[in-house]
């Protein structure tokens, strides 16, 4: 699939090229310098017919911005890895981009106790096949390739370290979503595992004789904070915890995801994402 890419005239105030740190508007807001992935990841983040930046972190963002008027969120968009750096040298405040926790990024990084909403995964079948329920089924069947490091992988690793029989993993640098549900498609994998969304998005363009036959697991994902901004960090994850009990967040998951993710893993079916 190709990576389609925002393209976005950014516009940059004085103050913040003077530096990110307590740069104020003239009514007194602090100025919050937002990274802001490049990439489009749907329905987290796209691009509506005129350019402008959509989905479900923009919603949660200007719902987060509208309970903090203390702040005014300014956006700079950018690569992931480059974003994390900007953090870290303290020329962001914070980053968007849907991010798994991990102990290296903990080390780096602030993360909120609250997670602002969850990446689902699943494994992906032909719509034929009717007896693969969890990853238990797949310690005798083929699963299409897996690269060797990232998320998904780390989800399979850990499987195969507590559960006997593991599932079969064949490895490959850089595994292309699109021709690994092909194969599944063909019957050349039994199955492939994916993040649900990423699935829907592809499914958009390819048409392919597939369904999600297995929700697997319920990934968090968070902002991700400069160390110091501790009041900032604390600040937003009052107000994400307010949001999901006031069921705006709930809401926003139904709108983007068509399922509300924030219910308890057990309560979510693949029939919940058509």
């Amino acid at each position: 699939m190709k990576i389609m890419r925002f393209l976005f005239v950014i516009a940059v105030s004085i103050t913040w090229l003077a530096g990110c740190s307590k740069a104020t508007t003239e009514d007194g807001k602090e100025i919050i310098q937002v990274a802001v992935s490049a990439e489009v990841n749907p329905p987290f983040l796209l691009a509506d017919e005129n350019n402008e930046p959509i989905g479900y972190d923009i919603d949660y963002l200007n719902e987060v911005e509208k309970r903090l008027p203390q702040y005014e969120f300014e956006y700079v968009w950018g690569e992931e890895e480059s974003n994390l750096i900007g953090v870290g040298a303290g020329k962001f405040d914070f980053a968007m981009n849907w991010f798994f926790s991990n102990p290296e990024r903990e080390e780096r990084f602030l993360y909120p106790e609250t997670p602002y909403g969850y990446s689902i995964t699943g494994l992906i079948v032909h719509e034929d096949t009717d007896d693969i329920h969890s990853l238990d089924d797949m310690t005798e069947r083929e699963l299409a390739p897996v690269a060797a490091s990232g998320g998904l992988r780390s989800i399979l690793n850990e499987y195969n370290e507590n559960n006997d029989p593991d599932i079969p993993l064949i490895t490959v640098g850089s595994p292309s979503n699109e021709n690994n549900l092909r194969r599944v498609e063909s019957g050349r994998s039994d199955a492939a595992f994916l993040n649900i969304t990423t699935f829907h998005a592809i499914q958009e363009h390819l048409h392919l004789d597939l369904k999600v036959g297995a929700v697997v697991s319920r990934e968090p994902v968070y902002a991700v904070f400069h160390p110091d901004h501790h009041q900032l960090a604390e600040d937003i994850n009052r107000v994400t915890e307010e949001l999901i009990e006031d069921g705006t967040l709930p809401a926003l998951a139904e709108k983007w995801f068509g399922v509300d993710f924030f219910q308890d893993l057990e309560d979510i079916s693949p029939e919940d994402f058509g």
